[in-house]
């Protein structure tokens, strides 16, 4: 048991406005070792939750003003308390507790109480709310450590890339191609490192539902545009030809193009997988094609590089897959878009077979202003 668990009661509210209800309740649960609070008042109720939130609330479901199924609702609706399980004491027929239930209640139990069940239901909610706050402290302790662990990773990669910059540059003393080269080698690992860095920070907030995406009107025509002409210079180095479909897109209807979403975080997804198949082509061309199919909007790349065998795709989008390519990374950008993707309520999946290269597709929802009530 935690030094938490054993420094404090449970704390139990009670609501009903007949007063003779709450002793019969109260009886029941007093000898159980709970610290119990009773109250008429459902108004009154209610404050005391958003005040000091207990650990388990029992609410008649008929109550004057605010009822039972309101109660419930309200207390479900207020993001900034917990979570505290909710069990309905109800007279009344199954009906009743299917909206008890829908409302958010956890459980029920009927009028006249019996003891015996309402201790099993009671502790019942209560192993329920302590497992979910270990489990909430758990995610907020792993958040942390990657929070601090990536900061104080960052630091001296940064420091350390400005001063090879630095030396790089003969700012301190002349160099040889050579040494320039080694300080390029240094310098590109050290990259590799941050962006690793930073893409296990992002998962984790994708991990621990605490990423915050911010949804908004943008036009997916506009954004593969971009990303296309920013990796271009990429791809020319390898004498690789990006070509794409986007001039032959009729915009004279352009709203249809638009789509809602977070453009930083779709961009990384265009970004990662566009990057991607220019680094593992080493022949041949990188196609990307935008198409729209009734409400969805659909990015497919595809690319001649080494594909892969069908072991291998059905992994490619779990955390830290291992890869097969003598430079394939942590395995993190490909989970980190299918957490990204998923968010907008989109799909991302592959096709691909050894030695004819892979074909990457993207589906996100066209005008899908919805996302909005599950903007974080």
């Amino acid at each position: 048991m935690s030094n938490n668990k054993l420094a404090r009661q449970d704390r139990i509210l009670v609501v009903d406005d007949i007063y003779d209800n709450l002793l019969v309740i109260e009886t029941i649960l007093e000898d159980e070792g709970y610290e119990i609070e009773i109250q008429q008042d459902s108004k009154l109720g209610l404050e005391m939750v958003e005040e000091s939130p207990p650990d388990l609330i029992l609410l008649d479901v008929m109550m004057p003003e605010i009822d039972g199924y309101e109660f419930t609702r309200r207390v479900r609706q207020n993001k900034q308390l917990p979570f505290i399980p909710i069990l309905l004491i109800t007279a009344h027929d199954s009906i009743s507790v299917v909206e008890g239930l829908d409302a958010g209640a956890d459980d029920f139990i009927r009028k006249p109480v019996d003891a015996d069940e309402l201790q099993a239901r009671v502790r019942s909610l209560l192993r329920l709310k302590h497992s979910i706050d270990e489990r909430d402290h758990m995610a907020s302790l792993r958040q942390d450590f990657v929070s601090r662990f990536t900061h104080d990773l960052r630091t001296p990669l940064a420091a350390s890339n400005r001063i090879l910059k630095l030396l790089r540059e003969g700012r301190f003393f002349e160099i040889s191609p050579e040494i320039e080269q080694i300080f390029t080698t240094m310098i590109t690992s050290n990259d590799d490192l941050l962006h690793m860095v930073n893409s296990l920070l992002e998962v984790y907030r994708y991990e621990a539902d605490c990423k915050q995406i911010n949804f908004d009107k943008i036009s997916i025509y506009d954004l593969v545009r971009d990303v296309i002409q920013e990796l271009t210079p990429l791809a020319e180095e390898k004498e690789l030809k990006l070509k794409s479909n986007l001039e032959n897109i009729d915009l004279e209807n352009s709203e249809i193009y638009t789509i809602f979403a977070d453009r930083i975080e779709i961009k990384r997804v265009l970004t990662n997988i566009i990057g991607n198949a220019i680094k593992f082509t080493k022949t041949g061309f990188i196609e990307v094609n935008l198409k729209l199919y009734s409400q969805t909007a659909q990015i497919s790349i595809k690319d001649t590089g080494p594909g892969m065998a069908p072991e291998e795709q059905a992994i490619l989008f779990e955390r830290f897959r291992p890869g097969k390519h003598k430079n394939s990374g942590s395995g993190l950008g490909l989970y980190l878009s299918r957490c990204i993707v998923e968010a907008h309520n989109g799909s991302i999946n592959v096709e691909s077979e050894s030695g004819t290269g892979s074909t990457f597709t993207i589906s996100l929802p066209v005008q899908s202003e919805q996302l909005t009530a599950n903007a974080k």
